[in-house]
Protein backbone atom coordinates (compact mmCIF):
# COMPACT_ATOMS: atom_id res chain seq x y z
CA UNK A 1 0.00 0.00 0.00
CA UNK A 2 1.09 3.53 0.00
CA UNK A 3 1.30 6.51 2.24
CA UNK A 4 -0.52 10.38 1.07
CA UNK A 5 3.51 11.77 0.29
CA UNK A 6 4.04 7.85 -1.76
CA UNK A 7 0.93 8.57 -3.39
CA UNK A 8 1.97 11.85 -4.99
CA UNK A 9 5.27 10.05 -5.61
CA UNK A 10 3.74 7.27 -7.59
CA UNK A 11 1.53 9.85 -9.96
CA UNK A 12 -1.84 9.29 -8.83
CA UNK A 13 -3.57 9.46 -12.31
CA UNK A 14 -6.87 11.25 -12.96
CA UNK A 15 -9.74 10.33 -15.37
CA UNK A 16 -9.22 13.19 -17.48
CA UNK A 17 -6.28 11.33 -19.20
CA UNK A 18 -8.36 8.17 -19.79
CA UNK A 19 -8.49 6.58 -22.96
CA UNK A 20 -10.84 4.23 -22.59
CA UNK A 21 -12.78 4.35 -20.04
CA UNK A 22 -14.98 1.29 -18.17
CA UNK A 23 -17.66 2.85 -15.34
CA UNK A 24 -19.51 -0.13 -13.38
CA UNK A 25 -22.37 1.17 -11.24
CA UNK A 26 -23.85 -0.90 -8.27
CA UNK A 27 -27.74 -1.30 -7.93
CA UNK A 28 -27.33 0.65 -4.79
CA UNK A 29 -26.29 3.64 -6.39
CA UNK A 30 -29.12 2.86 -9.02
CA UNK A 31 -32.31 1.75 -7.77
CA UNK A 32 -33.78 3.43 -4.42
CA UNK A 33 -33.78 1.11 -2.13
CA UNK A 34 -37.21 2.20 -0.69
CA UNK A 35 -39.40 2.88 -3.68
CA UNK A 36 -37.33 0.01 -6.23
CA UNK A 37 -37.19 2.83 -8.40
CA UNK A 38 -34.79 4.08 -10.67
CA UNK A 39 -32.72 6.96 -9.49
CA UNK A 40 -33.31 8.91 -12.40
CA UNK A 41 -32.04 12.51 -10.99
CA UNK A 42 -28.88 10.80 -10.12
CA UNK A 43 -28.53 8.78 -13.57
CA UNK A 44 -28.63 11.99 -15.63
CA UNK A 45 -26.29 13.65 -13.68
CA UNK A 46 -24.09 10.66 -14.19
CA UNK A 47 -25.05 11.17 -17.93
CA UNK A 48 -23.83 14.37 -18.00
CA UNK A 49 -20.31 13.43 -16.77
CA UNK A 50 -20.26 10.61 -19.31
CA UNK A 51 -21.30 13.22 -21.89
CA UNK A 52 -18.04 15.64 -20.84
CA UNK A 53 -16.01 12.92 -20.69
CA UNK A 54 -17.12 11.33 -24.31
CA UNK A 55 -16.37 15.50 -25.59
CA UNK A 56 -13.02 15.30 -24.39
CA UNK A 57 -12.21 12.32 -26.36
CA UNK A 58 -12.55 9.61 -23.87
CA UNK A 59 -14.40 6.43 -25.06
CA UNK A 60 -16.95 5.00 -22.41
CA UNK A 61 -18.52 1.62 -21.81
CA UNK A 62 -20.89 1.35 -18.89
CA UNK A 63 -21.29 -1.86 -16.47
CA UNK A 64 -24.54 -1.78 -15.21
CA UNK A 65 -26.35 -3.83 -12.16
CA UNK A 66 -29.75 -3.04 -11.32
CA UNK A 67 -31.99 -5.13 -13.59
CA UNK A 68 -33.10 -7.40 -11.02
CA UNK A 69 -33.54 -4.99 -8.09
CA UNK A 70 -35.65 -2.82 -11.07
CA UNK A 71 -37.59 -5.70 -11.92
CA UNK A 72 -38.61 -7.02 -8.66
CA UNK A 73 -41.65 -4.49 -7.86
CA UNK A 74 -43.20 -5.05 -10.41
CA UNK A 75 -43.56 -8.85 -10.34
CA UNK A 76 -44.21 -8.73 -6.85
CA UNK A 77 -41.00 -10.18 -5.68
CA UNK A 78 -40.35 -7.18 -2.71
CA UNK A 79 -38.93 -8.04 0.70
CA UNK A 80 -37.64 -11.58 0.38
CA UNK A 81 -34.76 -13.80 -0.94
CA UNK A 82 -35.32 -14.49 -4.51
CA UNK A 83 -34.80 -17.80 -5.82
CA UNK A 84 -33.05 -18.23 -9.08
CA UNK A 85 -35.36 -18.42 -11.11
CA UNK A 86 -37.39 -15.27 -9.99
CA UNK A 87 -33.98 -13.54 -10.17
CA UNK A 88 -34.13 -14.32 -13.78
CA UNK A 89 -37.67 -13.23 -14.47
CA UNK A 90 -37.19 -9.80 -12.23
CA UNK A 91 -34.46 -9.47 -14.57
CA UNK A 92 -36.42 -9.88 -17.60
CA UNK A 93 -38.78 -7.27 -16.73
CA UNK A 94 -35.90 -5.26 -15.41
CA UNK A 95 -33.53 -5.08 -17.89
CA UNK A 96 -35.84 -3.11 -20.10
CA UNK A 97 -36.26 -0.52 -17.66
CA UNK A 98 -32.96 0.08 -17.28
CA UNK A 99 -32.19 0.13 -21.11
CA UNK A 100 -35.06 2.37 -21.53
CA UNK A 101 -33.55 5.36 -18.27
CA UNK A 102 -29.99 4.68 -19.83
CA UNK A 103 -31.28 5.77 -23.65
CA UNK A 104 -33.68 8.38 -22.22
CA UNK A 105 -31.02 10.05 -20.50
CA UNK A 106 -28.17 9.96 -22.50
CA UNK A 107 -30.27 10.94 -25.54
CA UNK A 108 -30.15 14.47 -24.02
CA UNK A 109 -26.91 14.93 -25.36
CA UNK A 110 -27.34 12.70 -28.67
CA UNK A 111 -25.54 9.89 -27.15
CA UNK A 112 -26.53 6.36 -28.79
CA UNK A 113 -26.74 3.48 -26.44
CA UNK A 114 -26.29 0.24 -27.06
CA UNK A 115 -27.52 -2.83 -24.56
CA UNK A 116 -24.79 -5.71 -24.29
CA UNK A 117 -25.44 -8.95 -22.10
CA UNK A 118 -22.78 -11.39 -21.32
CA UNK A 119 -22.75 -14.16 -19.47
CA UNK A 120 -19.17 -15.60 -17.64
CA UNK A 121 -18.77 -18.08 -20.44
CA UNK A 122 -18.81 -14.71 -23.06
CA UNK A 123 -15.64 -14.08 -21.82
CA UNK A 124 -14.64 -17.45 -20.82
CA UNK A 125 -14.79 -18.96 -24.29
CA UNK A 126 -12.15 -17.90 -26.66
CA UNK A 127 -14.75 -17.74 -30.00
CA UNK A 128 -17.34 -15.69 -27.99
CA UNK A 129 -14.96 -13.55 -26.07
CA UNK A 130 -13.64 -12.38 -29.59
CA UNK A 131 -16.79 -11.87 -30.95
CA UNK A 132 -18.26 -9.85 -27.72
CA UNK A 133 -14.59 -7.90 -28.08
CA UNK A 134 -15.32 -7.03 -32.08
CA UNK A 135 -19.06 -5.67 -31.28
CA UNK A 136 -17.70 -3.80 -28.46
CA UNK A 137 -14.97 -1.95 -30.01
CA UNK A 138 -17.14 -1.38 -33.27
CA UNK A 139 -19.88 0.21 -31.41
CA UNK A 140 -17.34 2.55 -29.99
CA UNK A 141 -15.99 3.47 -33.35
CA UNK A 142 -19.74 4.51 -34.26
CA UNK A 143 -20.12 6.56 -31.53
CA UNK A 144 -22.10 4.32 -29.34
CA UNK A 145 -22.34 4.26 -25.28
CA UNK A 146 -22.57 -0.06 -25.00
CA UNK A 147 -24.30 -0.49 -21.52
CA UNK A 148 -23.67 -3.67 -20.22
CA UNK A 149 -24.64 -6.39 -17.92
CA UNK A 150 -24.86 -9.84 -17.01
CA UNK A 151 -27.12 -11.53 -19.27
CA UNK A 152 -29.14 -12.68 -15.35
CA UNK A 153 -32.10 -14.01 -17.24
CA UNK A 154 -30.57 -17.13 -19.10
CA UNK A 155 -27.08 -17.21 -16.67
CA UNK A 156 -27.35 -20.28 -13.98
CA UNK A 157 -25.71 -20.32 -10.41
CA UNK A 158 -23.09 -22.39 -12.09
CA UNK A 159 -22.14 -19.63 -15.02
CA UNK A 160 -22.42 -16.45 -13.65
CA UNK A 161 -19.99 -13.60 -12.12
CA UNK A 162 -22.92 -13.18 -9.29
CA UNK A 163 -21.34 -9.76 -9.38
CA UNK A 164 -20.79 -6.91 -11.83
CA UNK A 165 -17.26 -5.80 -10.05
CA UNK A 166 -15.57 -8.69 -11.61
CA UNK A 167 -17.96 -8.29 -14.79
CA UNK A 168 -16.70 -4.95 -15.20
CA UNK A 169 -12.99 -6.10 -14.74
CA UNK A 170 -13.43 -8.76 -17.35
CA UNK A 171 -14.74 -6.33 -19.81
CA UNK A 172 -11.81 -3.70 -19.31
CA UNK A 173 -9.54 -6.70 -20.19
CA UNK A 174 -11.07 -7.61 -22.87
CA UNK A 175 -11.55 -4.00 -24.64
CA UNK A 176 -8.02 -3.49 -23.32
CA UNK A 177 -9.56 -0.19 -21.45
CA UNK A 178 -6.97 1.61 -19.48
CA UNK A 179 -9.11 2.99 -16.71
CA UNK A 180 -11.72 1.26 -14.80
CA UNK A 181 -13.84 2.81 -12.09
CA UNK A 182 -16.03 1.62 -9.50
CA UNK A 183 -18.68 3.30 -8.35
CA UNK A 184 -19.68 2.59 -5.05
CA UNK A 185 -21.36 3.17 -1.20
CA UNK A 186 -17.67 3.83 -0.21
CA UNK A 187 -14.70 5.98 -0.77
CA UNK A 188 -12.04 3.45 -1.38
CA UNK A 189 -9.72 0.61 0.81
CA UNK A 190 -9.55 1.10 4.19
CA UNK A 191 -6.99 -1.01 6.67
CA UNK A 192 -10.62 -2.20 8.42
CA UNK A 193 -14.06 -1.86 7.72
CA UNK A 194 -15.47 1.61 8.32
CA UNK A 195 -19.15 0.94 8.84
CA UNK A 196 -17.49 -1.04 12.33
CA UNK A 197 -14.17 0.20 13.21
CA UNK A 198 -13.78 4.02 13.57
CA UNK A 199 -10.02 3.40 13.83
CA UNK A 200 -10.23 2.38 10.11
CA UNK A 201 -7.49 4.24 8.04
CA UNK A 202 -7.95 5.40 3.97
CA UNK A 203 -5.61 4.00 1.85
CA UNK A 204 -5.31 6.50 -1.53
CA UNK A 205 -3.36 3.92 -3.39
CA UNK A 206 -2.58 0.65 -3.92
CA UNK A 207 0.11 -0.66 -6.40
CA UNK A 208 0.53 -4.24 -5.30
CA UNK A 209 -2.24 -6.63 -4.09
CA UNK A 210 -0.46 -8.17 -1.21
CA UNK A 211 -1.69 -10.81 1.47
CA UNK A 212 -2.12 -8.00 3.60
CA UNK A 213 -4.45 -5.81 1.03
CA UNK A 214 -6.54 -8.60 0.62
CA UNK A 215 -7.03 -9.28 3.94
CA UNK A 216 -8.59 -5.67 4.44
CA UNK A 217 -12.07 -6.59 2.06
CA UNK A 218 -15.04 -7.14 4.15
CA UNK A 219 -18.35 -8.44 4.18
CA UNK A 220 -20.63 -6.86 1.35
CA UNK A 221 -23.37 -4.93 2.60
CA UNK A 222 -26.99 -5.31 3.65
CA UNK A 223 -28.84 -4.59 0.64
CA UNK A 224 -29.57 -5.52 -2.97
CA UNK A 225 -26.46 -5.04 -4.12
CA UNK A 226 -24.35 -8.49 -4.51
CA UNK A 227 -20.78 -6.94 -4.21
CA UNK A 228 -18.60 -5.67 -1.65
CA UNK A 229 -14.68 -5.16 -1.23
CA UNK A 230 -14.03 -8.92 -1.51
CA UNK A 231 -15.14 -8.57 -5.45
CA UNK A 232 -14.11 -5.45 -5.71
CA UNK A 233 -9.89 -7.12 -4.65
CA UNK A 234 -10.61 -9.54 -7.27
CA UNK A 235 -11.86 -6.86 -9.83
CA UNK A 236 -8.69 -4.92 -9.14
CA UNK A 237 -6.71 -8.31 -9.86
CA UNK A 238 -7.85 -9.06 -13.16
CA UNK A 239 -7.41 -5.38 -14.27
CA UNK A 240 -4.25 -4.67 -13.12
CA UNK A 241 -3.48 -7.74 -14.62
CA UNK A 242 -4.28 -6.39 -17.94
CA UNK A 243 -2.25 -3.21 -17.63
CA UNK A 244 -5.65 -0.90 -16.56
CA UNK A 245 -5.65 1.18 -13.49
CA UNK A 246 -9.13 1.05 -11.61
CA UNK A 247 -10.03 3.03 -8.88
CA UNK A 248 -13.32 2.84 -5.93
CA UNK A 249 -15.07 6.08 -5.64
CA UNK A 250 -17.77 7.10 -3.85
CA UNK A 251 -20.56 7.22 -6.33
CA UNK A 252 -23.98 7.78 -3.97
CA UNK A 253 -23.41 11.87 -4.74
CA UNK A 254 -24.45 13.58 -7.79
CA UNK A 255 -22.28 13.97 -11.15
CA UNK A 256 -19.65 11.09 -9.15
CA UNK A 257 -17.30 11.30 -12.42
CA UNK A 258 -17.20 15.11 -11.97
CA UNK A 259 -17.06 14.76 -8.00
CA UNK A 260 -14.42 12.67 -8.86
CA UNK A 261 -12.05 14.90 -10.85
CA UNK A 262 -12.47 17.76 -8.49
CA UNK A 263 -10.87 16.26 -5.86
CA UNK A 264 -8.10 14.80 -7.73
CA UNK A 265 -7.62 18.62 -9.04
CA UNK A 266 -8.21 20.23 -5.60
CA UNK A 267 -5.73 16.95 -3.94
CA UNK A 268 -8.12 15.06 -1.83
CA UNK A 269 -8.12 11.64 -1.93
CA UNK A 270 -12.12 10.70 -1.54
CA UNK A 271 -10.97 7.05 -3.77
CA UNK A 272 -8.13 3.82 -3.53
CA UNK A 273 -6.23 4.03 -7.28
CA UNK A 274 -5.17 0.40 -7.97
CA UNK A 275 -2.02 1.45 -10.40
CA UNK A 276 -0.74 -1.81 -12.46
CA UNK A 277 2.57 -2.19 -13.59
CA UNK A 278 1.78 -1.57 -17.34
CA UNK A 279 -0.44 -0.18 -19.64
CA UNK A 280 -2.92 -2.26 -21.34
CA UNK A 281 -1.38 -2.31 -24.94
CA UNK A 282 2.19 -3.74 -23.47
CA UNK A 283 0.27 -6.09 -20.63
CA UNK A 284 -1.52 -7.47 -23.69
CA UNK A 285 1.39 -7.98 -26.25
CA UNK A 286 3.35 -9.32 -22.93
CA UNK A 287 1.02 -11.57 -22.97
CA UNK A 288 1.53 -12.84 -26.56
CA UNK A 289 4.98 -12.49 -26.70
CA UNK A 290 5.46 -15.38 -23.60
CA UNK A 291 2.47 -17.65 -24.93
CA UNK A 292 4.62 -20.79 -25.22
CA UNK A 293 1.19 -22.64 -26.96
CA UNK A 294 1.44 -21.60 -30.51
CA UNK A 295 -0.59 -23.82 -32.35
CA UNK A 296 0.09 -22.86 -36.23
CA UNK A 297 2.63 -20.81 -38.55
CA UNK A 298 2.34 -18.09 -40.98
CA UNK A 299 5.28 -18.05 -43.49
CA UNK A 300 5.20 -15.05 -45.06
CA UNK A 301 6.69 -12.96 -48.36
CA UNK A 302 9.94 -10.34 -48.21
CA UNK A 303 6.88 -7.40 -48.61
CA UNK A 304 4.99 -8.53 -45.35
CA UNK A 305 8.43 -8.89 -43.62
CA UNK A 306 9.08 -5.21 -44.60
CA UNK A 307 5.74 -4.22 -43.60
CA UNK A 308 5.96 -5.51 -40.23
CA UNK A 309 9.30 -4.59 -39.38
CA UNK A 310 7.54 -1.01 -39.87
CA UNK A 311 4.92 -1.41 -37.56
CA UNK A 312 2.07 -2.70 -40.05
CA UNK A 313 -0.36 -5.34 -39.33
CA UNK A 314 -0.36 -8.69 -41.50
CA UNK A 315 -2.26 -9.02 -44.86
CA UNK A 316 -3.61 -11.85 -46.07
CA UNK A 317 -1.89 -11.05 -49.10
CA UNK A 318 1.64 -10.90 -47.28
CA UNK A 319 0.97 -14.60 -46.70
CA UNK A 320 2.41 -17.37 -48.18
CA UNK A 321 2.07 -21.04 -46.35
CA UNK A 322 -0.31 -21.68 -43.21
CA UNK A 323 1.01 -24.66 -41.35
CA UNK A 324 -0.77 -26.31 -38.62
CA UNK A 325 -4.34 -26.61 -37.39
CA UNK A 326 -5.88 -23.82 -35.62
CA UNK A 327 -8.98 -21.64 -34.56
CA UNK A 328 -9.86 -17.60 -34.85
CA UNK A 329 -8.11 -16.42 -31.88
CA UNK A 330 -5.39 -18.72 -31.59
CA UNK A 331 -1.46 -17.63 -30.75
CA UNK A 332 0.19 -18.43 -34.26
CA UNK A 333 4.14 -17.98 -35.31
CA UNK A 334 5.12 -15.77 -38.82
CA UNK A 335 8.49 -16.61 -39.91
CA UNK A 336 9.70 -15.14 -43.44
CA UNK A 337 10.80 -18.10 -46.21
CA UNK A 338 14.06 -18.80 -44.27
CA UNK A 339 12.36 -20.22 -41.21
CA UNK A 340 12.88 -17.75 -39.04
CA UNK A 341 10.45 -16.18 -35.85
CA UNK A 342 9.47 -12.41 -37.22
CA UNK A 343 6.34 -12.20 -35.00
CA UNK A 344 3.70 -13.99 -32.52
CA UNK A 345 -0.08 -13.06 -32.61
CA UNK A 346 -3.84 -13.88 -32.66
CA UNK A 347 -4.75 -15.05 -35.81
CA UNK A 348 -7.97 -13.29 -36.88
CA UNK A 349 -8.86 -16.22 -39.00
CA UNK A 350 -8.79 -20.27 -38.98
CA UNK A 351 -6.15 -22.10 -40.60
CA UNK A 352 -8.54 -23.60 -43.04
CA UNK A 353 -10.05 -19.76 -43.72
CA UNK A 354 -6.71 -18.71 -43.74
CA UNK A 355 -5.19 -20.97 -46.29
CA UNK A 356 -8.38 -19.79 -48.56
CA UNK A 357 -7.38 -16.07 -48.33
CA UNK A 358 -3.88 -16.38 -48.51
CA UNK A 359 -2.16 -14.47 -51.33
CA UNK A 360 -5.68 -12.67 -51.69
CA UNK A 361 -6.38 -9.03 -51.36
CA UNK A 362 -8.84 -8.02 -48.27
CA UNK A 363 -11.47 -6.64 -50.40
CA UNK A 364 -11.57 -10.38 -51.80
CA UNK A 365 -12.42 -11.70 -48.62
CA UNK A 366 -16.01 -11.55 -48.44
CA UNK A 367 -15.98 -13.08 -51.62
CA UNK A 368 -14.25 -16.18 -51.09
CA UNK A 369 -15.56 -16.78 -47.41
CA UNK A 370 -18.87 -15.29 -47.76
CA UNK A 371 -19.13 -13.00 -45.36
CA UNK A 372 -16.90 -10.17 -44.74
CA UNK A 373 -14.25 -10.75 -41.94
CA UNK A 374 -11.76 -8.54 -40.86
CA UNK A 375 -9.18 -7.04 -43.38
CA UNK A 376 -6.00 -8.56 -41.44
CA UNK A 377 -4.87 -11.95 -41.26
CA UNK A 378 -3.39 -10.34 -37.85
CA UNK A 379 -4.18 -6.97 -36.75
CA UNK A 380 -1.31 -5.14 -35.60
CA UNK A 381 -2.89 -4.17 -31.94
CA UNK A 382 -2.97 -8.30 -31.89
CA UNK A 383 0.93 -8.64 -33.17
CA UNK A 384 4.00 -8.84 -30.89
CA UNK A 385 7.08 -8.36 -33.92
CA UNK A 386 10.17 -9.79 -32.43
Amino acid sequence: MATSAEATALSVPTLLDARRLVIKIGSALLVDSGSHKIRREWLDALADDVAAARKRGTEVVIVTSGAVAAGREHLGLVGRPLKLEEKQAAAATGQIRLAHAYQETLARHDVTVAQVLLTLEDTEERRRHLNARATIDTLLKLGAVPVINENDTVATAEIRFGDNDRLAARVAQMISADTLVLLSDIDGLYTADPRKDPDATHIPVVAELTPDIEGMAGEPPPGYSSGGMVTKIAAARVAMSAGCRMVIAKGKRMNPLAALEKAERDGGAPCTWFLPAAEPSSARKAWIAGHLNAVGVLVVDDGAVRALKQGASLLPAGVAEVEGEFERGDVVIVRDREGRELARGLSAYGSDEARLIRRRKSQEIEAILGYRGRDEMIHRDDLVVR
